[in-house]
């Protein structure tokens, strides 16, 4: 079924927020003005959108390190997650968690996580109370292809596959588990054939068609809500920045990049949506325009903000 116009143009503008939120870091970054580091999304906006865009708001979503993308796309408010960022009380975890751990359960984004595969094995939590209470809820794993070598991906996946849980586990395959070339690590082309030894479906998407990500999460999720248990989607996207922010590149190649960048996600759903006649090139411009207000505005409130109280330092926390 076609989209319709409010929802492709809400595509789009959360498109251009991501890209904004996460071009601003570098420099934040280096004015030492975030504290710890951070990984950007720059360059696979259409994953996180065109994936979360086919949930409903009552499904979850477990991220990993590079997680402002998902964070956006599922509706977490910028200005507190900027702040989060800066280490300020105002943040969603009062500055204590920083980049690699926000979360907001009221929207169902189940945190962010530094451990590589992390998210993997958690999102079957959910998935299990859904398919127990009949639920209809469904629970997404973001992890990328670092992550599907890890102990974790085949335990879980298993897991899900034997009791049928309402799981959709989304590869982002960037090419680069940190500075290892996925090639060098994974000894098969087509990473979505792993699902055939668990007995799911494999899913490829093309990370640079927003469209083709949302047909088919689309796919997977409604395979899921309705008993007949998970999904492997693979995502074929590539990162234009380092792994982390300040990192020293050398693993990869200027044109490498640039051929990457010549097929941007943003750039072909501007195109589609004009050719399409849906929007016009200043109506881009306006929007685009609109996401970057709104990071710089989110900048000023995390600027804005306070630090948290020395006599908050051992609340919240397990002792």
């Amino acid at each position: 079924m076609p989209l319709q116009k409010d929802i492709l143009l809400k595509m789009l503008s959360t498109m251009l927020s991501i890209r904004h939120f996460d071009s601003s870091l570098e420099d934040l970054f280096f004015e030492n003005k975030i504290h710890g580091t951070a990984h950007a999304s720059v360059g696979q906006e259409a994953s996180a959108v065109g994936v979360i865009f086919a949930l409903d708001e009552k499904d979850y979503v477990f991220s990993n390190h590079r997680g402002h993308a998902h964070c956006i796309a599922k509706g977490l408010d910028i200005n507190k997650m900027m702040a989060e960022l800066w280490g300020k009380s105002t943040g969603y975890c009062k500055g204590k968690g920083g980049s690699m751990h926000i979360m907001d359960l009221e929207n169902r984004l189940m945190g962010t996580s530094g451990i590589v595969g992390g998210a993997i094995g958690l999102a079957n939590g959910p998935a299990f109370k859904s398919k127990y209470k009949n639920l209809k809820e469904v629970s997404v794993a973001f992890f990328g292809d670092g992550g599907c070598n890890q102990g974790i991906f085949h335990e879980s996946i298993n897991l899900a596959s034997i009791w049928k849980l309402p799981t959709v586990f989304v590869l982002e395959n960037n090419h680069y588990g940190e500075a290892t070339c996925v090639e060098y690590s994974c000894n098969i082309k087509n990473l979505s054939d792993r699902a055939l030894s668990y007995g799911i479906p494999g899913l490829d998407a093309n990370g640079s068609n927003v469209l083709d990500v949302y047909e088919k999460t689309s796919e997977a999720v409604k395979h899921a809500r309705y008993g007949n248990g998970p999904t492997l989607i693979v995502v074929d996207t590539y990162r234009y920045k380092g792994h982390e922010l300040g990192e020293p590149e050398g693993y990869r190649t200027k044109e490498e990049i640039k051929e990457h960048m010549e097929n941007d996600c943003i750039t072909n759903f501007k195109n589609f949506l004009i050719n399409k006649r849906i929007i016009t090139e200043e109506d881009y411009k306006i929007m685009d325009a609109e996401a970057s207000k709104s990071v710089l505005d989110a900048i000023q409130f995390a600027q804005e903000s306070p630090f948290p109280e020395k006599t908050e330092t051992y609340l919240d926390t397990y002792v």
